[in-house]
């Protein structure tokens, strides 16, 4: 039975290595995302193994907000500390430093350049093992300053350039007097871009307050360990401060690095879970097909005494065969792919990290539990079905018919509502995002299990625009010939369609959603804010704030200050407004309890939904813990109705002096009645010269801006729709293919009477393009099933409006059409060059 086994499996090389195919595709974006991020966490542990070698202990000021999101520390060491490190047992070397985010480059064209790269500002200490001058001197006067090479190569800077930098202040301007590089000839540390002062003027811009510091690192005497240092300046110190050795840090650092590159890895496994999923229905297919095809062959195993489970076995072990070869090849493309895109990351905005490759354990064990899993998974009910054939099938000449479609109908409807309720549990406030996507699973699991009782019919209709001609009613009649067969094609189609449809309804529904409350809640005819690219929000200066509001043509402007708090005890954000009263009429906000338009000082108005949520009424108090300062009490005067446009604590103007930055990010302007309104923007735009982050634009400019976030979504969903396409061109090939030869006899009948090459290929194409139109349908009607569920449970998130993308909708259809075109080409090849009289007489 396993020499049987292996000479059927060899005789069948080609038609199993396409199926095989998905899974090494699956495998291999396992195996290269594990193996990526594995190479580049190490690597970037090396890297800062090198930076922190001459330390032995780092301090830190206790924070007084976790996770900001900034680089920026929310506390600091004052100077007075300094004295006590230094003088403190089994200290050799102390060194106070300035180093903090948000230090932002202006280029020669006036704009800060675009990037998710790390913009640090620090106090200049000197050359040492590590930093190497290029060019230059080091800053001695406040105006001067010095730049990593990055910066100076990426945006063309020479030493005696003028240079400006936005910090925690706005526009400075400063004379290059030198460019830095680091060991190694390296332009920058993983990616990130520099700048150095004086001191004195470090402090200034990047922590807004003189003599403190954002960490001392402190090298301990000969002979005095890491461990024993750490609690020497513990107890010197005492809690207010956090101390770690130079093994902890670097453990921090590689946390933090592997948090950041989790989401490189997510978008992979994304491509591989789509690949893997999609590359079940083509295997499921292929071994139903050679299944029903070896009926003869199986039957006569089972009259020579094969028992059952010795055909299971069979058709498994050629599947565990497949599954193995494709776990090697996928493993191989996996390292292949992880390092080139390792080396890629690596070196990306000239960060020239030396890539160490690493191929863990676990990649290994994940491709070929992955891929051998997958293939046992996806051949067991073909096996299943093998075994069941009598041996009186031996007899036959052709193939067992299949069996009704009651039993696999009803599994189908009762996963299709466990996948819905799961779905919907996962969509509420309280569900989890692992019931979302097994409910989506499962959805898509039911609709490829119920396809079957559909296929015929719809195919049947969907044939008829094709069927102008003999080979055009062929081809409509042989799609709608083996249901089964039809509806699991075509759902590997119907999954990356219904994938990206889910995704651009709700994308268009978003878009809806936000021109609406644009349009019907934003009384504001210009709005000013910029696109935040970094962890520091694009601000503009107060004084330009002043002016906007003495403009020729404006009535009122609301700005809004925006920094991270503790309220309550709860990670949240606080609001802070210039003008209260103009806020209220120009955002909609609709009072519903106290006075929203007059905030004092250590007031916050709230909306309702949090309101009711925290139990907070008017004249109650809230504890709020800013980036600067101390826990603060503030009282609630007001609530207003939550809207797309505006919610959450809004605080008045003053509050904005301990944000971490205390400027504003957006301003909304009413023009004068009979004013302008091109005329006032022109004027604004004017002003904000000296605030390269953001600029001023009218309503439809700004959705564009929100709205146009969402491209990037839908770019990436649109790459994974090209990778399960596909492979949905490799299922309806292998379909096709097997086809063909199960129907070599018939072809040869058609070919005898008269069927002509070419209406042969036309015949083949049609049953083709059928096939992945009604996929294609099936993908947009379940698509639109999906987004629509989203939208809903979304809707009192701001998805207000329900929008379909009628567009690309119709540009999937078009593709897929195309897509059958491509599939049929080597099937309808094959079928054309068959020849006649062996053909009819093939068995």
């Amino acid at each position: 039975m396993f020499r049987a086994t292996l000479k059927s499996l060899l005789s069948r090389k080609l038609r199993l290595t396409l199926s095989a195919f998905a899974v090494v595709l699956g495998v291999m974006f396992v195996a290269g995302s594990i193996i990526m991020t594995s190479s580049m966490a190490k690597s970037f542990d090396a890297m800062f193994q090198g930076i922190n070698k001459n330390i032995d202990v780092q301090i830190t000021a206790k924070p007084k907000l976790d996770n900001t999101g900034s680089d920026t520390p929310t506390a600091l060491i004052p100077a007075s500390e300094i004295a006590k490190i230094e003088s403190a047992p089994g200290v050799e070397k102390a060194t106070a430093n300035v180093f903090a985010g948000g230090a932002r480059v202006i280029g020669k064209d006036g704009k800060v350049a675009q990037g998710f790269a790390p913009r640090f500002g620090s106090n200049w200490t000197g050359e040492d093992d590590l930093i190497q001058l290029r060019e230059g001197r080091g800053p001695t006067a406040a105006n001067e300053v010095v730049v990593d090479a990055s910066i100076a190569k990426s945006l063309n800077f020479k030493v005696g350039d003028t240079i400006g930098i936005l910090t925690l202040q706005p526009k400075k301007e400063f004379t290059l007097v030198g460019i830095f590089g680091y060991s190694g000839d390296r332009d920058t540390l993983g990616g990130s871009q520099v700048v150095a002062w004086t001191l004195p003027v470090a402090q200034e811009l990047m922590l807004g307050q003189q003599n403190v510091y954002t960490d001392v690192q402190v090298r301990a005497d000969s002979g005095v360990s890491q461990t024993d240092l750490k609690k020497t300046m513990q107890d010197t110190l005492g809690s207010g401060y956090v101390v770690q050795t130079r093994d902890e840090v670097n453990e921090a650092n590689s946390e933090d690095i592997q948090q950041a590159l989790s989401f490189v890895n997510y978008i992979f496994l994304g491509f591989a879970g789509v690949a893997l999923f999609v590359g079940i229905f083509l295997i499921l297919n292929t071994f139903s097909m050679l299944v029903a095809q070896r009926t003869r062959e199986l039957a006569l195993y089972r009259a020579m005494g094969a028992a059952r489970g010795q055909v299971i076995r069979s058709v498994l072990f050629e599947a565990l065969v497949i599954g193995l070869v494709a776990s090697i090849v996928g493993l191989l493309f996996g390292i292949g792919i992880g390092y080139g895109l390792g080396s890629v990351f690596s070196n990306f905005g000239g960060a020239n990290i030396d890539l160490q490759l690493t191929v863990p354990l676990s990649a290994i064990i994940a491709s070929f539990v992955v891929g051998i899993g997958v293939t046992l998974v996806a051949a067991l009910f073909p096996a299943i079905r093998a075994s069941r054939i009598p041996p009186i099938a031996a007899m036959r000449d052709a193939a067992t018919p299949d069996k009704p479609l009651t039993t696999i109908t009803s599994i189908g409807g009762g996963i299709f509502v466990v996948g819905g309720a799961l779905m919907a549990w996962g969509l509420t406030e309280n569900g989890s995002l692992w019931a979302l996507l097994g409910g989506v699973l499962l959805v898509f699991v039911g609709v490829a299990l119920l396809t079957p009782i559909i296929s015929r019919p719809i195919v049947s209709v969907i044939g008829r625009i094709f069927a102008w001609s003999v080979p055009g009613q062929l081809g409509r009649r042989n799609s709608s010939r083996n249901p089964r067969r039809t509806a699991i094609t075509a759902a590997a189609l119907m999954v990356s369609i219904a994938l990206v449809t889910g995704v651009s309804t709700i994308v268009a529904s978003a878009s809806k959603s936000i021109s609406s409350a644009v349009g019907d809640q934003l009384n504001a005819e210009l709005i000013v804010a910029g696109q935040q690219s970094g962890a520091q929000p694009p601000t503009f200066d107060v004084a330009t704030l002043d002016k906007m509001e003495q403009a020729d043509g404006v009535d009122k402007v609301a700005a809004f200050y925006y920094g991270p708090a503790r309220i309550n005890d709860k990670r949240s954000y606080l609001q802070a407004v210039n003008d209260p009263a103009a806020a209220v009429e120009l955002l909609g906000m609709k009072r519903t309890d106290g006075e929203i338009t007059r905030i004092g000082p250590n007031e916050v108005v709230v909306d309702d939904d949090t309101a009711k949520d925290q139990r907070l009424s008017v004249g109650d108090e809230v504890s709020v813990q800013l980036v600067k300062g101390g826990e603060e009490n503030y009282r609630v005067v007001g609530t207003y109705e939550k809207s797309d446009a505006q919610s959450g604590f809004v605080a008045g103007e003053d509050a904005a002096q301990n944000f971490q930055v205390a400027q504003p990010a957006q301003a909304f302007v009413k023009v004068d009645d009979g004013a302008s309104v091109k005329d006032v923007e022109a004027e604004i735009k004017t002003l904000l010269a000296d605030s390269p982050e953001v600029d001023v634009q009218d309503q439809s400019a700004f959705i564009d801006q929100i709205t146009g976030q969402f491209d990037t979504i839908l770019t990436f969903v649109q790459i994974l729709l090209a990778l399960a396409i596909l492979i949905a061109i490799l299922g309806i090939v292998n379909t096709l293919a097997l086809s063909v030869i199960e129907r070599t006899r018939e072809l040869g009948l058609l070919r005898a009477i008269g069927l002509r090459r070419s209406q042969t290929t036309r015949m083949i194409t049609v049953e083709s393009v059928v096939i992945s139109v009604f996929g294609a349908l099936l993908g947009i009607v379940v698509g639109i099933g999906l987004g629509a569920a989203v939208v809903q449970a979304l809707k009192s998130q701001g998805l207000g409006e329900f929008a379909l993308p009628w567009g690309q909708m119709g540009t999937y259809l078009v593709l897929s059409v195309f897509v059958g075109v491509i599939a049929a080409l080597l099937p309808a090849l094959r079928a054309a060059r068959l020849n006649v009289l062996a053909a009819i007489s093939y068995e």
